[in-house]
């Protein structure tokens, strides 16, 4: 076996997991980075109803792109255990049937998507003077879907493999050349909506271009035959059930996306609605180490699951546990201290200027916990049991935040909303707690 899966059974844990985090982290924030900046820059050049309306569509195009992504991270659990037991074939295989679903899906969704425009962009909060922005930036990053599924399932395999650092280069590529093209199209071209739409589609395919020259190279473990493209129905069912969980989440985080548009539309308006395009980029922005710690975290507890080495597993869940709890104390305590100035950032609206500081710093009062049940949901997930990775995934949103959103702002007005996050945060981490105490120590006993 090759170093790279092969470090995952015998390097210490700590190092690791920092092995895989950092770079996984990097990435991570470099994409972040990016559309922190695409976001300024749309809110400076264009306006901002260009960040609420480009914030009405995201949850659209994601919801299809997260289909890359589940199908990656279902086939990448099934590979990092095939690797750990030795069995190539089976990983190369899982690889193979991994292309061929990226693809048949996601264009059929991005065809769904297309016919029934008119009626998607007013049911995700792009209502007023949102809707012809949305609609520009709809319908031209959606051409580009099925290229970013296929970036997001290369990138799971590659970090699968054990290649941390050009699974790196696969996200830190297309978000340099992403901002280059913003700036070439929207401030030198003036091309506006238009312009920024492009720019992000374009940068697709750049990322796509890197993990094709990456497993055709002999940086990878898995060498594809054609055989490996005919789909085989135990390992398409397994990575669709596996897949399903971050499936689900994509899909209930894309549902409460367009709950809390329309309750902010209603209770305040477009500026309320950019006051949550903007904490929506803050938490993709800010979590980035947690949200690293958790990928570099999935490959090596699946492979020593698969190789039934239990202290290793036992001891990646603490470590990654501190760690993820370590970096996220430090993410609340900086939001708070500069809960005041983020707005400014982004816009000089006045009125998104006096709403933001007190939003930012209700979605962020629970920050210091959300460790606990990004890695208790992964540990499932990386060791094959879908079922209890799916309910737990769904906990925060689905089992508390959208009935709370439900609840909290009809006797809390617009603070209601913003109180649902922490409060929904809460309450999943201890279902989640619970449930990965219960699940170790009945692995550790078996």
């Amino acid at each position: 076996m090759k170093d790279g899966s092969a470090s995952f059974g015998t390097h210490a844990i700590p190092q690791l997991l920092i092995k895989q985090a950092v770079p996984a982290s990097i990435g991570i924030l470099v994409m972040s980075l990016n559309i922190l900046i695409d976001t300024i820059f749309v809110g400076q050049w264009i306006g901002a109803n260009a960040i609420a309306a480009i914030n009405v569509v995201l949850p659209v195009s994601f919801f299809i792109a997260a289909l890359g992504m589940a199908i990656g991270l279902g086939g990448g659990s099934i590979i990092s255990r095939s690797l750990g037991k030795n069995d190539f074939a089976k990983a190369t295989k899982t690889f193979g049937n991994q292309i061929v679903l990226t693809f048949s899906l996601t264009i059929s969704f991005v065809l769904f998507g297309l016919l029934f425009v008119d009626s998607i962009i007013p049911a995700f909060g792009g209502k007023g003077a949102l809707y012809e922005p949305a609609k520009i930036y709809y319908t031209i990053v959606l051409y580009g879907v099925p290229i970013l599924g296929y970036c997001m399932m290369g990138n799971n395999v590659i970090r699968a493999v054990g290649k941390p650092k050009n699974a790196m280069y696969a996200m830190m590529l297309p978000s340099i050349s992403n901002l280059i093209l913003d700036y070439v199209l929207i401030y030198v071209f003036d091309f506006g909506m238009h312009g920024a739409a492009w720019a992000t589609t374009l940068s697709y395919g750049v990322c796509a271009l890197y993990i094709l020259y990456f497993f055709n190279s002999n940086r990878s473990e898995l060498h594809l035959k054609i055989g490996d493209f005919k789909l085989d129905s135990k390992i398409t069912k397994e990575i669709g059930a596996l897949g399903s969980v971050t499936l689900a989440r994509q899909g209930v985080v894309s549902l409460s996306v367009l709950l809390v548009n329309n309750l902010l539309f209603g209770l305040g308006g477009e500026s309320a609605v950019a006051v949550y395009a903007i904490i929506s980029r803050l938490l993709m922005f800010s979590l980035f180490p947690v949200l690293g710690i958790t990928q570099g975290f999935i490959p090596i507890a699946g492979f020593n699951y698969g190789a039934k080495n239990k202290k290793r597993v036992e001891q990646v869940i603490r470590t990654a546990i501190l760690y993820a709890t370590g970096f996220a104390t430090l993410v609340f305590l900086m939001i708070n201290v500069f809960s005041n100035s983020i707005g400014g950032i982004f816009t000089s609206e006045p009125l998104v200027l006096e709403k933001a500081p007190a939003a930012i710093r209700w979605v962020f009062a629970a920050t210091p916990i959300v460790g606990i049940q990004l890695i208790g949901a992964a540990y499932y997930q990386a060791i094959g049991k879908a079922l209890p990775a799916l309910l737990l995934t769904l906990t925060r949103q689905g089992l508390f935040f959208i009935p709370l959103l439900y609840i909290f702002p009809s006797f809390m007005g617009i603070n209601g909303v913003w109180l649902a996050f922490p409060i929904a945060e809460l309450l999943a981490t201890i279902v989640t707690g619970s449930f990965l105490v219960y699940e170790l120590r009945k692995y550790l006993n078996s």
